[in-house]
Parts: structure tokens; sequence; C-alpha cells
């Protein structure tokens, strides 16, 4: 470990420093007691931050994180690329706090924009279109199978940076991804209900998901957004129209994919419900049919009754809460209110007292006592938007 926890307590007074002035200038500003939101928010972003990197950051410079905390024997020696993509976007998001509380975080962010390129493979997986490997290619590793969603989750996070900073290289990485994504559509009519983006590239699986498809569309709606290009939003169109056709539910949740032979597996996940959401207001904005914004208030509605009316929320991993709630708040950036940002931060103010370690600032959330850099990651995600001011919501996913 050598010098590390020395570099680790130098950064962790001068984020101190830094924080302490950002947090008076947040209370100054909204004239809150110290301890409310969104200066505690802040706050607890930052702890959470400086958890992850003293637990989970590789010391080897790679750059790269373990998967978990304590290490096991037998685990890799990084984590998958989904953790990582969501390590890099908590990162993103605290970029995102106002003033120097997110100033602080800029040199972290190209960082991890160096250690996401670990897992880019330029030579392409089976459909021969480039995109990120699920774990390190050479010298970091061995690559690794394609997962569409775990490259959408990266191209949207680009697309924040872009429409937040103007970065044109996340841009163009964020068109490259979408490419892929178009690559992975079932175009085989002897299929049951062809169509849609499989899950995987990976021989063991041929489900198509809600997860595959959603944030496909996403991500095109976004591009569609910014260059005007009629092909994104075609491609949209048709993702979203697959999934609503054969994943959308009677109660207007969404189940998670569909095999081969038509079966339906039924679990509603989180995540999967507030990315819907998110489409339909994207679909809005760019069409100004107002069907669109119906539907987002309905889908929202019914999750909403759902995970916190029905009490089903914890049930859910926090990294697929936090997807859930950013799109939820892109929908509050529409239609104004603030429901959904009040569960948000009720749902992270018991998180904070119910599973947090205090002498470590980790999350536990399994009965392993272990945590996920994923679940540190979506924590760190959520403290960071809740310290934003409302009206970055318009740029989430």
């Amino acid at each position: 470990m050598g010098a590390l926890p020395a570099r680790i307590g130098r950064r962790a007074r001068i984020a101190s420093a830094v924080l302490a002035a950002g947090l008076a200038a947040l209370v100054a500003l909204s004239g809150a007691p110290a301890g409310a939101s969104p200066a505690s928010a802040a706050a607890r972003a930052a702890a959470s931050y400086r958890a992850l990197q003293t637990y989970f950051a590789a010391s080897d410079g790679s750059g790269l994180y373990h998967e978990q905390y304590p290490v096991q024997a037998g685990d890799n020696v990084y984590s998958y690329e989904w953790p990582y993509s969501q390590v890099r976007g908590a990162t993103l998001d605290l970029t995102g706090m106002p003033g120097a509380l997110g100033a602080r975080y800029r040199a972290d962010l190209a960082a991890r924009d160096a250690g996401q390129q670990r897992y880019w493979l330029g030579s392409g997986g089976t459909t021969g279109v480039p995109g990120y490997a699920s774990y390190p290619v050479a010298p970091y590793g061995g690559g690794g199978d394609f997962f569409y969603d775990d490259n959408e989750w990266v191209g949207l996070f680009d697309v924040q940076r872009y429409l937040d900073s103007g970065d044109r290289q996340a841009l163009g990485r964020a068109r490259q991804i979408f490419d892929l994504v178009v690559s992975g559509w079932d175009t085989d009519a002897s299929h049951a209900d062809p169509g849609g983006v499989f899950w995987t590239q990976a021989s063991w699986s041929t489900d198509r998901n809600t997860v595959s498809n959603m944030p496909g569309a996403e991500l095109g709606l976004r591009l569609y957004q910014i260059t005007g290009q009629r092909s994104y939003l075609d491609w949209s169109r048709r993702m979203y129209d697959w999934t609503n056709a054969h994943l959308l539910g009677p109660d207007g949740l969404y189940y998670d994919h569909l095999d081969l032979a038509g079966t339906v597996e039924q679990t509603y996940w989180s995540y999967n419900q507030g990315v819907p959401v998110g489409v339909d207001v994207l679909f809005y904005q760019v069409t100004h049919d107002r069907s669109y914004l119906a539907r987002a208030r309905r889908t929202a509605a019914a999750a909403y009754d759902y995970y916190v009316g029905q009490g089903h929320l914890a049930t859910q991993p926090p990294y697929f809460n936090a997807i859930f709630f950013k799109n939820l708040l892109l929908l509050e950036s529409v239609t104004g209110g603030h429901a959904y940002r009040d569960a948000l931060r009720a749902y992270a103010d018991r998180v904070w007292v119910t599973d947090r370690d205090a002498a470590t600032g980790l999350f536990h959330f399994d009965e392993n006592g272990a945590t996920q850099a994923i679940q540190q990651a979506a924590m760190v995600q959520i403290y960071a938007v809740l310290a934003w001011s409302p009206q970055r919501y318009r740029l989430l996913y």
C-alpha cells in the first residue's frame, strides 16, 4: 500500500476545508440550517465517496477498482465494467454539485475517464462493433463479453457529460455506443416475438430485456436531441415499441425479459420502471406530443405506488434505485413538483441511518457484511444528485 494512506489523509484534509466552505455557501444561499438538504446531502456524498476511494480504489496505478470490500480469496483483481461505470457515474454526479463542491472532483473524473478506457475493445465483440467489454482488456485483463446495458449506461453518462460541459469526445463515444446497441438488434424472424436488443453477446444468454432496450431508446433520444439525426429517433422508437409490446404488464409496470421461446420473466425491478419514464419524457420533448408525458406520469405513479406506497423499495438494490429515481427527477424537471425528490430524500436518509457503518463510511446491504463497489457508488450518486440544484435534473438520463 506504500504511501496510499498518507495521500488519502492529505486529500481528506483538503476535501474537508473545501467542503466546509462550500457548505457554508449553500447554507447562506438556502437560508437552511447546516444539517438540512442540500447541504447535508453534499456532505454525505463527499463522505461516501471518500470511503469508496479508501476501500475500493486499486493501488497499482491502473485507475481501476476492486469489486467488493473486503476482497475475498478468488476475487478478480479488478471489478467488472458495470460496477466501474457506476463509480465513474458517481464521480460525474459529484462534479454537478454547486460551485467549489463540484469543482474539486473534476480531476477525479478525468482519472475515471482513463480507467473506463481499460474496458474498451476497439476490435469489437461478436458483431464487430467496438464497445466496452465486461472486464478490462490487455494488459489489465482478458476482456470479456459485451453487455449492451453496461454500454448504454456509459453512453448515458457521456451524454450527461456533453450536455453539462460540451465535451465532444464524450459525445463521440456515446455515438459509438449507440452503434453497438443497434448491432445487438434481433433480426431473426423465426424467434418468438422477433426484434429487441439482446441483453448480451454472451452465448449463454439469448434474452431480450427491458434494460437493454429502454436505456438504448433513451440514449438514442438524447443523441437525436443533440444532433437532429433522424436515425436516432427511428431506432429509439423501434426499441420503445418492441418493449411496450412484449414486456409491459397490465398494471403499467415493466417485466424483466423475454426469451427466444416467448417466455416472459415477470420480475419487477425498479430501474426497469424508471428508464421508461425517462424515455417518455424525452419523446415528449422531441415530439411535443403530450400523450408521452401522460404516459410518463402514469408509469411513474404506478411505480411510486408499488415501490414507495407498498414498501418494495428496500427490496431493490441501491444501484437500481439510483437509476429509478434519476429518471423520476427528469420527469419532475418538466412537470414541476417534488414528490419524487422527497421520496428519494427519505430513502437516502433511511439508508444513511440503517445501512451505513459510521466507522468506515461503507454501506452494508448484504447479509455477509461485504460492500460491493457498485452499492457504494450508487449511494454517492444519490447523495450527490440530492445536492444538485433541481434545475440540473434536466441533464439526467
